[in-house]
């Protein structure tokens, strides 16, 4: 049984012009120690779909429809209060800022115990005892005495660290990383990876990696879900997109990242820009952009199929019946 399972969902925005989906009826699942990584433009619906599974929407957004299991046990309709103590408890989370996941006025110290202390039956003593561990396995130097520093003391990095160490606190089964490296330099940004991918296979932690950073997922990610404008549009193995992408969208994000050894003058670019929730096209969504479009591309909308790679991508090109007509 998979670890996470998100089947159909499907995420509204109402607003006083009609309703804007946001999340179109996607599905995927994560194994127990998998690094799943979903990539994508900013508007693709990557955060979203990071914050529906960890029940932090922001309102009036809403799960319309679809559901999310962790554990076999269904977390999209619990009450805040339920919902609260599995966040903590199975399910970590690190966002792109530590700033806005660390309290300035209390120290780190009062932060992690008390976290601890609400999702772990230990004592005081324990509880500090366990956050000094944690901040020595997240490699944090002089773990027992930084412990008592307020989060502004640290760098950029360190603080990404504690925010690591605190996602770490209840031994959760999942982690969803919210662009957890791109407000560190390339140096930092490559520790910060190694901390995710040495846990993953320590703890067997599952994560859910969100990032627009194609490197940052080659590096780290063991499958990959490109999205685009509320929906995934290929799916599979990191090492099969990489070197054999199918979908055109991802044969375009592959395009755009240079080659070590390879003396390039022009980088491959996708023209035009992705549209607006309101301004979704029938058809595919991509089809504006595409330079493969077929007629079906503009009249119907693809679901994820096989294609004639280890991939599946939502594309007419990989039906027969659409490619003849």
């Amino acid at each position: 049984m998979s670890l996470l399972e998100v089947k159909n969902l499907r995420v509204e925005f109402p607003t006083r012009r009609g309703t804007l989906l946001a999340i179109d009826d996607i599905s995927f699942s994560i194994e127990p120690g998998e690094v799943l990584g979903v990539v994508g433009e900013s508007g693709a619906g990557k955060s979203l779909t990071g914050a529906s599974i960890i029940g932090l929407l922001e309102p009036p957004g809403r799960i319309a429809d679809g559901k999310i299991t962790l554990e076999g046990e269904r977390i999209d309709d619990l009450p805040y209060e339920k919902m609260r103590h599995v966040r903590g408890k199975k399910i970590g989370a690190i966002f792109q800022d530590p700033l806005t996941s660390l309290n300035p006025l209390y120290t780190v110290s009062k932060q992690l115990t008390e976290t601890i202390l609400v999702h772990m039956d230990m004592s005081q003593e324990q509880a500090r005892k366990r956050a000094v561990e944690l901040l020595d396995e997240v490699g944090i130097p002089a773990a027992e005495t930084r412990i008592d520093s307020y989060p502004h003391e640290f760098s950029g990095g360190m603080r990404q660290r504690v925010v690591i160490a605190l996602a770490l606190c209840a031994n959760p089964k999942l982690i969803v990383a919210d662009e957890p490296t791109t407000a560190l330099d390339v140096s930092i940004q490559a520790q910060i990876i190694a901390i995710i991918k040495r846990l993953c296979k320590e703890h067997k932690t599952a994560v859910m990696l969100i990032t627009h950073d194609m490197g940052v997922i080659a590096e780290t990610a063991d499958r990959v879900a490109v999205m685009y404008a509320g929906r995934i549009v290929e799916i599979g193995e990191v090492r099969d997109i990489i070197k054999d992408a199918k979908h055109p969208y991802t044969k375009g994000l592959m395009g755009s990242i240079p080659v070590v050894g390879h003396d390039v003058e022009v980088l491959q670019q996708i023209d035009g820009s992705m549209p607006r929730l309101n301004e979704v096209p029938k058809g595919c969504a991509f089809n504006s952009r595409c330079p493969d479009a077929i007629n079906k591309c503009f009249v119907d909308r693809p679901d994820l199929m096989q294609t004639d790679g280890l991939s599946t991508a939502a594309c007419w090109l990989y039906s027969k019946e659409a490619v003849n007509e």
